[in-house]
Parts: structure tokens; C-alpha cells; sequence
């Protein structure tokens, strides 16, 4: 039976374990079938997705687009650039003229934290969200949490390793809620003027030093320094930040030997990641990171609009 009963998807935060589960399971089955000669279905016939994004993303968006045309859906694009809200038009007005037009779900990128949410209580279709601020992220972080299962083979105790600009992640937030609701062990690492504070109360365990907070790792989860959303020095220089948090060979010699590499892109090459670690093919799981992605995504729009299946889930 399906347990996931949620109109919108807002975040990874209040989902259980069950209801995570059942969307991790729904992606294997659309990993396959992504990667058969048949790639559609009809499951969404009849249904209208828009894609309306404040913030440029083309790998997200182009994700989504193809995971609701795979499922038979039709799919309307809209970015801020186009919209009427460069003509002054309010984020709330935007989504009452699209509500107007009786979508069957918005999918929503914002640069507020929050600014998904309170569009979702304006509409009456189904929303998801597709990043707000340095909120929740949470289909990277269903993603992420399908790569490493189909590797690891489960959650459950693994040490995880989410290193980088944990202050501007909403990554890092999606995916702290994520693996702590399914058993595994979050570590946090990065120079303290990018860990908020407070952060230990989601769960999680801080480290400052690369070498201390990857020890016995399975897992290094590597983030994009958000320089965009910066207004102050958070670190000496480029070059100072990939010499102490930089993932290279030096450092990622403290984790498992056979610690799986992750990254949700785009990527710094030499800023956060050295290249020759990132295309690692042995142990580098960032290009299947990005196919995952369509699968998760029709996962979470076959929760949200598909009617109820013969039989249960």
C-alpha cells in the first residue's frame, strides 16, 4: 500500500521512514525502466507539470522535464527571466495566474527559504519543491540516498561524510534529515564559519579537520561553495579552503578504502574536488548521482498525481 499520502512534497523534514522508503523503492523500478528501450509511460496522461524556476538550473529542470514527459505528462516551462515578475509581479500573483490555468502540480525553484511553502498554500495543485534558499532540497537528497543504496545496499549505519558550505546548503539540510530518519551516521565537515550553529541538533556529529572527519568513512558527500550567496570573507582564499577541505587523494585515504564519492554539482574542479578524485571511476558516483535523478523525480510525481493503483501501492 502506498503510505505516501503528502499533497505537496515541501522537504525531507516530517517524512517517515516508511514514506521515505516507499519513494526509494518506486525510483529503483524507474532506474530500470530508464534505462530500457522504452522509456515512457502513460501514467500521467491528461496531466500539465510546470516547471517554474526563479532561480537558473538547467540540470534540475531538465531533470524534472524529463521525468514528467517520461510518465505521459504534458510539461510547460517558465523561468523568472520570461515571467511576469521581472514586470513587478509578486511570487504570490505569479502563482494565482498559474493556478488559474489548473496544473496538476508546480514544481518550484526559489532563492528564499520558505518561498515554496507559502506558494503551496495559495494553489490547488499538488507542489514540489526544487530548492528554496538554503532550505530543502529533497529530491537531491531521495538521489542521493538511491545512488548510495544501489551501492552499499542500505542506510542503515553507514558513516556518511557531508563535507563543504554546510551554512548555504539546502543539500546538506534534505540530506542530514534523510539519513538520520533511515539509521545512518551524519558527519559535518568544514571551517567554522560555514557550519551554522546549532547544527549538532539534527543529529549530527562536527568536524573541522578533513583528515579526523573522514576517518572510517563509507561515504564523502562534497559541496559546491555557494560563493553567490556569500556577502562576506568566509575563508583566507580559494586556494587556502581546497588545501584544508579540498577532497584529494591525501585526505580521502582517512575514509574506507572503498568510501563511495558523491557530489550534487555542479562542481568546482580544484576548489572542492580535486578532478582526478571526481572522475574516479572506481569509486566516483557522481555521473550516476545525475541519472538517479530522473528516476527519483518520477517517483515523486507518480506519489503526487497517479491515481491509486490496482492492489494497493
Amino acid at each position: 500500500m502506498n503510505p505516501f499520502l503528502h499533497r505537496h512534497l515541501l522537504g525531507i523534514e516530517g517524512l517517515t521512514r516508511p514514506e521515505i522508503s516507499f519513494l526509494l523503492d518506486r525510483s529503483e523500478a524507474y532506474v530500470e525502466q530508464n534505462r530500457g528501450v522504452d522509456k515512457k509511460k502513460a501514467l500521467l496522461t491528461g496531466r500539465t507539470v510546470i516547471n517554474l524556476f526563479f532561480e537558473a538550473s538547467t540540470r534540475t529542470r531538465t531533470s524534472f522535464e524529463l521525468a514528467a514527459q517520461r510518465l505521459g505528462a504534458d510539461v510547460i516551462n517558465m523561468s523568472v527571466s520570461s515571467s511576469s515578475v521581472k514586470k513587478g509581479e509578486t511570487l504570490i500573483d505569479t502563482a494565482m495566474t498559474l493556478n488559474a490555468m489548473h496544473p496538476d502540480a508546480l514544481v518550484v525553484r526559489h532563492g528564499d527559504s520558505g518561498a515554496v511553502k507559502l506558494l503551496s498554500e495559495k494553489v490547488n495543485c499538488a507542489v514540489l519543491n526544487a530548492g528554496d534558499g538554503a532550505h530543502e532540497h529533497p529530491t537531491q537528497a531521495l538521489l542521493d540516498a538511491v545512488t548510495i543504496r544501489r551501492r552499499k545496499g542500505e542506510l542503515e549505519n553507514l558513516r556518511v561524510a557531508i563535507c563543504g558550505d554546510i551554512a548555504h546548503s539546502r543539500v546538506a539540510r534534505s540530506n542530514i534529515h534523510l539519513l538520520t530518519t533511515m539509521g545512518a551516521r551524519v558527519r559535518l565537515i568544514a571551517p567554522k564559519t560555514l557550519i551554522p550553529s546549532k547544527i549538532e541538533n539534527l543529529g549530527v556529529e562536527v568536524f573541522h579537520d578533513m583528515h579526523k572527519g573522514l576517518a572510517g568513512c563509507d561515504i564523502v558527500m562534497m559541496l559546491r561553495l555557494q560563493t553567490e550567496r556569500m556577502h562576506s570573507n568566509y575563508f583566507p582564499s580559494i586556494r587556502e579552503y581546497f588545501h584544508f577541505f579540498g577532497l584529494d587523494y591525501e585526505k580521502l585515504a582517512a575514509a574506507k578504502p572503498d568510501a563511495l564519492i558523491m557530489h550534487p554539482g555542479p562542481m568546482n574542479r580544484g576548489v572542492e574536488i580535486d578532478s582526478e578524485v571526481a572522475d574516479d571511476i572506481g569509486r566516483s558516483a557522481i555521473r550516476e548521482q545525475v541519472e538517479i535523478g530522473v528516476a527519483v523525480r518520477m517517483a515523486v510525481l507518480e506519489a503526487l498525481l497517479a491515481p491509486p493503483r490496482e492492489g494497493g501501492a
